[in-house]
């Protein structure tokens, strides 16, 4: 049996903390820069700054080009979680809160495991299709909580649950991308074709740059280096050395975070009903992602020696009897 090196596992752990703290950073620094940029113009320019990073490192670490069998992954992952997810979300968060947008995105675990049981053959469990159930009724909730406030926040939060839907769908495209090129190589190239799928907006991105404040230049510049070139590597990094539960497991964090981010810096808070939309979502993924194993009532084996007292010697755990 292979042990796991007691390094990397803490390594593992400090490069999935990095990327929940980065990604939290991401849905307050869309709301604040959406003020000044369009959706796909505020995409484009994020992209273009993650891709030169990337390239840079990428030719000083002269990994180069990744393997063939790569690339049907990074393709579909560039375009997907890189283009269409960046540009909706940056489109939802102009109509909605930060800590919504986050709270509604997070469904994404949830449908990772459903698309990996459907495309990548992974099976698909009674408490997946439970809690997919339950982080729709969440999703519906948050979307009836904003009804009254006209039908753009309905729109945002239809646009948050189509991010959620191609992050996980890029997410999926990851794995078997993952076993022939490095995360440095997906992150790198997935980057450089979610930016050729934005240049549409390039026009937008340069008569909008002429005229926004510094500020918000700066915060574009924030999202292509820090939540997009390193916070998707070291997603890759810890993806490769955690099982992909633990890793679904840590994105739980990234709305609470949020949430305090978007008070602290914005003063925005998602109101009662849709923070308890947000966190029936949040349920939905935490049911579906359960492994705890069922229990029930098995025969008493008359020869099995006496239990202590206090112990229902019926109560076994179902795996022991498979």
């Amino acid at each position: 049996m292979q042990h796991e090196n007691p390094a990397s596992g803490k390594l593992a752990i400090a490069a999935a903390a990095v990327t929940v703290v980065l990604w939290a950073s991401a849905f307050v620094s869309i709301r604040s820069a959406g003020a000044e940029y369009s959706p796909g113009a505020l995409a484009l320019g994020r992209l273009l700054a993650g891709t030169i990073v990337l390239g840079a490192l990428l030719l000083v670490r002269r990994e180069g080009l990744p393997p063939r069998q790569a690339w049907p992954g990074i393709v579909t992952a560039g375009v997907l979680w890189f283009g269409a997810y960046m540009v909706a979300l940056n489109w939802g968060e102009q109509l909605v809160d930060a800590g919504t947008a986050a709270l509604v995105v997070n469904i994404g675990p949830i449908l990772i495991a459903l698309l990996g049981g459907w495309l990548l053959k992974e099976g698909l469990s009674s408490r997946l299709l439970a809690g997919l159930v339950v982080s729709f009724a969440g999703a519906a909730v948050v979307g009836l909580s904003m009804s009254g406030e006209g039908n753009s926040s309905v729109g945002g939060v239809l646009l948050c649950v189509a991010a959620a839907v191609t992050y996980a769908a890029g997410v999926v495209s990851q794995k078997p991308a993952l076993r022939h090129a490095s995360a440095l190589q997906f992150t790198t190239f997935g980057c450089a074709i979610g930016t050729a799928a934005t240049l549409p907006f390039a026009g937008q991105l340069v008569s909008q740059a002429a005229d926004a404040p510094a500020s918000a230049t700066l915060n574009v510049v924030y999202l292509g280096v820090f939540p997009t070139a390193i916070a998707f590597t070291t997603w890759g990094y810890a993806l490769a050395r955690t099982s992909a539960g633990k890793m679904g497991a840590t994105t739980y964090a990234v709305p609470a975070i949020v949430v305090f981010m978007s008070w602290l810096f914005l003063g925005e808070v998602p109101g009662l009903i849709t923070l308890a939309g947000g966190l029936l979502c949040l349920g939905g993924v935490a049911v579906s992602r359960s492994t705890r194993p069922l229990r029930r009532r098995a025969p008493v084996d008359p020869s099995a020696p006496p239990v202590p007292p206090g112990t229902d010697p019926g109560l076994v755990d179902a795996h022991t009897h498979d």
